[in-house]
């Protein structure tokens, strides 16, 4: 018998090959056969009907905290994902001394929105170095596998101290120590360095992110102890705009030319810069045809925000008055912003000089827009709430305040910051045209109060190969996007793909069923910590390494992920 059979599924194999009518047999984690499958299951599941794909790898997530204290990887395990990078964007936990351990989660609060209480109760820091990091996540079981990036941040301040939070350069000195500890790093299981050079990621104090104008030798110095210690990748994120695109990329190229470890960058479309995004995709593409690992991880919607009672923020968080019944329940304030009284005087008052949210600048009711159930995230411009005011003879703000008091304060509004400019998702339709991009920036595991896009693979398939306005791509392509190509970015062969030999990570779907809820704020983190999770309908099983971890949505106890070590 197999252990796990996978009964007349249509099978879409990861390659991007035309779909199968095929059964599956795994035996001891593994794939031993695709076909007419003779033998019985001890367990079997029913797939007719329903596509089979290979389990996804999210190559873009922050679970470096919620890793340490929790076994299920929610929201990205519910959208079919079954192996996740995590350690982006610079910011991380080690290597830490004692002394630095505040200093580090303000600069994850700071950068990915997760409270500094959840942090400080969460994690147990049996660590210091990145080494002892990794046995720490090693040491417990979870519901997906994971793979750990080396924080620039972390590792600047562990060298640098004080120094290092200033933004000074880093001296030879300290060049030689990053390097030494990179390739410790990998030679103990990480999967390569991330760093950020963008103003975006700031410590809760509004101080800029330590690797902010981090010189060429130094991220030569991390690319180098890459390839001392086995080999890895850099991921970057950036703004591209010291003093141009052309530049910085060229810096990036450089060091690429004198290690040959591989780059991945997250590329948005601005709504700024309209055409910064297209000089990087053609960049990136003149690189990879000269021989050169650089490639872009895009979002497949916009990356937006969602302002609500139940979230961090909303446009009104600002008011002084607002900030007197601020500390209510959703429900309870919303019944208070009713009053003609209070409502009045949050309508007279600056939404914008008192509030501590940086991004409020940034947010325009052009680009609002009600947010539903099931959820919109390409909504016509005529859906905006700048354009409900017009057509009502009301103004904005009126009609932004009554959507929030709604439904006893539960609704949320969409507030697209990329990837919308002309409000279409073209932006996304042209990267997912390039072969060379990355469909990823999901950033699960972070965001908990106002982002919530660990749903991005579920939107992959019900948007882009299923309902897209813009371009409809075929399923297999979809597919690979999700499972192949993210696997070969992060270095990992033994998965992305199904066939004989393969890890036995699945999913099992209807397509023309799958459905994403409307994010929920749900009180599950430490210190009783909340986040905004988004669920899925249509996910009739998730299987990692051979064991179901999910039936229709729901957890079957099972935990066989585990960390990975090193990039094979």
């Amino acid at each position: 018998m197999a252990d796990l059979v996978i009964r007349g599924g249509t099978v879409v194999d990861g390659t991007g090959s035309p779909p199968v009518e095929a059964d599956i047999a795994i035996e001891a984690g593994r794939v031993t056969e695709i076909g007419r499958v003779a033998a019985r299951g001890r367990e079997e599941i029913a797939a007719q009907g329903r596509i089979v794909t290979p389990g996804f790898v999210d190559i873009h997530t922050h679970y470096d905290g919620q890793a340490v204290w929790d076994s299920h990887l929610a929201p990205s395990a519910w959208h079919g994902v079954t192996t996740a990078v995590m350690g982006n964007c610079g910011v991380g936990f080690a290597p830490c001394r004692a002394a630095d351990r505040d200093k580090l989660i303000e600069l994850m609060e700071g950068v990915e929105d997760i409270p500094g209480p959840i942090l400080h109760e969460g994690l147990d820091w049996r660590w210091e170095s990145f080494p002892e990091y990794l046995d720490a996540l090693d040491a417990r079981p979870r519901d997906i596998d994971i793979c750990a990036l080396l924080p620039h941040g972390a590792v600047r301040v562990h060298v640098m101290g004080e120094r290092g939070l200033a933004l000074e350069d880093a001296n030879q000195a300290d060049i030689a120590q990053m390097r030494a500890i990179t390739a410790e790093a990998v030679r103990a299981g990480a999967f390569g360095v991330s760093t950020s050079r963008t103003i975006s990621h700031k410590t809760l104090k509004g101080d800029p992110t330590p690797t902010l104008r981090a010189q060429e030798e130094e991220l030569r110095g991390l690319a180098h102890g890459l390839r001392e210690g086995g080999g890895g990748l850099l991921e970057l994120v950036s703004d591209w705009n010291t003093p141009d695109p052309a530049t910085e990329f060229g810096m990036v190229r450089r060091v690429v030319e004198a290690t040959g470890q591989p780059v991945l960058f997250s590329l948005t479309a601005r709504h700024d810069r309209t055409q910064a995004w297209k000089e990087l995709l053609g960049l990136s593409d003149k690189a990879a045809a000269d021989g050169l690992p650089i490639r872009p991880v895009f979002p497949p919607r916009p990356i937006g925000i969602l302002l609500g009672l139940n979230g961090s923020q909303n446009p009104f968080s600002g008011c002084a008055s607002y900030k007197e019944i601020a500390h209510l329940p959703a429900a309870a304030r919303a019944e208070a912003m009713r009053d003609p009284s209070l409502r009045a005087r949050i309508l007279s008052e600056d939404r914008v000089s008192g509030s501590s949210f940086p991004l409020i600048t940034r947010l325009s009711f052009e680009r609002m827009f009600p947010f539903g159930d099931p959820p919109d995230y390409a909504p016509p411009k005529e859906a905006s709430i700048a354009a409900i005011a017009g057509r009502e003879g009301r103004s904005a703000e009126e009609v932004a305040y009554d959507l929030l008091t709604a439904a006893d304060g539960g609704g949320f509004i969409f507030a697209p910051l990329t990837n919308f400019h002309d409000y279409t998702l073209s932006a996304s339709a042209e990267c997912l045209r390039h072969p060379n991009a990355i469909a990823g920036l999901s950033d699960g595991g972070a965001h908990v109060g106002f982002i919530s896009d660990g749903s991005f693979p579920t939107f992959l398939l019900t948007y882009w190969a299923r309902d897209a306005k813009e371009q409809v791509f075929a399923l297999p392509e979809i597919v690979r996007r999700l499972t192949s190509d993210t696997a070969r970015a992060a270095g990992l062969s033994d998965r992305g793909v199904l066939k004989p030999g393969m890890k036995a990570d699945l999913n099992v779907f209807d397509l023309e069923a799958l459905t994403l809820e409307a994010p929920r704020m749900i009180a599950d983190l430490p210190a009783g910590g909340r986040r905004l999770l988004q669920k899925a309908r249509g996910y009739a099983a998730t299987v990692v390494a051979g064991q179901v971890t999910y039936r229709d949505g729901e957890a079957t106890g099972a935990l066989p992920g585990r960390l990975l070590r090193g990039r094979r």
